[in-house]
């Protein structure tokens, strides 16, 4: 983990523990402390649970998409250091664009080969995506309206994501399916570009543009081959995100807030996470935030039970994670790692 990483860490901290000043500069303490003494201790910690499980999940997946006839399996610690560290270095690069880049310089260093680990990756980013689409196709059923109809404002920031989302789906089944034509479309599409950037700047974007295309088709050909991997990762993604979708509603029934639906709140969560994925900021902070206070405010009236309620879903989903991933990076696999002094600099 460079300093800069470090910096950006503590960052993130600070501007956690601001926002949660922010909303409690209000409250008062007593009340504040009350719900605490009064916590459902039990509650609380089916929901840890849940977050933990989400990651083990997530370690079988890794597991399963590595595993090759006649070969031993990954170890399993090795395999939960990665889902860990995914977790760190996605809470802290805009639209955790550094998680990807994370999970493969892990791989490397437990001694998985470059190329087949990131055709692992490539695959578990294409199961993911399709998983959380019918998760969010779901939730339009469930929750859509009701939100539409109590919070315009988050109806359209949910529209969007949810476009932005699809446009990524798209994209897949379109090199997957149609390749050609999507060669041809990319090579439509940069023509304009040229026209601000230049016409070298834009070949050379094309380019890339163009192998990682050739990248992830020949990765698609190994998809439709290995049908029984892939239906045995996707049940296990999907396991994984329904723990994950659960989280808030086990910190409710924490804070004896009993008045709910399982099936809503998950909805409701999946929308906040949609929210979260469109702002820039590391983590999302403040959207995330704003999300759940406005979203939730349907069942939490009490403005302490609302803050803690926050502060709790915040911490399990969100800085848990950058604090198991420290403790990931710091224990560094047993075996000798690959070269990987370049990634990691």
């Amino acid at each position: 983990m460079t300093s800069k990483n470090k910096l950006v860490a503590i960052i993130m901290v600070i501007v956690g523990i601001a926002i949660f000043a922010w909303e409690s500069r209000t409250l008062n303490p007593h009340q504040v402390v009350r719900q605490l003494t009064h916590l459902n201790v039990w509650w609380l910690l089916v929901a840890v649970t849940m977050m933990l499980g989400s990651w083990v999940m997530e370690t079988f997946v890794l597991r399963v998409l590595l595993r090759h006839e006649g070969e031993q399996s990954m170890p399993f610690g090795h395999a939960l250091r990665v889902p860990l560290v995914e977790q760190l270095f996605n809470a802290i690069t805009p639209f955790a664009a550094g998680g990807q880049p994370a999970q493969l310089v892990a791989m490397l260093q437990s001694g998985v080969e470059g190329g087949r680990a990131s055709s692992v990756l490539l695959m578990k980013f294409i199961v993911y995506q399709f998983m959380v689409l019918i998760n969010f196709v779901f939730t339009i059923f469930v929750a859509f309206r009701t939100v539409a109809m109590h919070f315009g404002a988050l109806a359209f920031l949910i529209a969007f994501g949810m476009i932005i989302h699809v446009s990524v789906i798209v994209g897949l089944l379109l090199v997957m399916y149609y390749y050609r034509f999507t060669r041809k479309l990319l090579h439509w599409a940069m023509k304009p570009v040229g026209w601000f950037i230049g016409h070298e700047r834009r070949d050379v974007k094309e380019l890339e543009l163009v192998a990682k295309i050739d990248t992830f088709y020949a990765e698609s050909l190994h998809l439709k081959r290995a049908k029984k991997k892939v239906f045995r990762a996707a049940i296990l993604t999907m396991i994984q995100l329904l723990m994950y979708y659960s989280v808030p509603y086990f910190v409710l029934l924490s804070l004896h807030v009993t008045d709910v639906d399982i099936i809503e709140v998950m909805a409701l969560h999946v929308m906040i996470v949609i929210i979260t994925s469109i702002f820039p900021i590391p983590g999302g902070s403040g959207g995330a935030e704003y999300s759940f206070k406005t979203i939730f405010s349907m069942y939490i009236g009490n403005p302490a039970t609302m803050v803690l309620a926050m502060l709790l879903w915040r911490f399990l989903t969100n800085y848990l994670g950058m604090i198991c991933g420290i403790g990931a990076i710091a224990v560094r696999p047993r075996q000798k790692p690959m070269s990987t002094e370049k990634l990691l600099k």
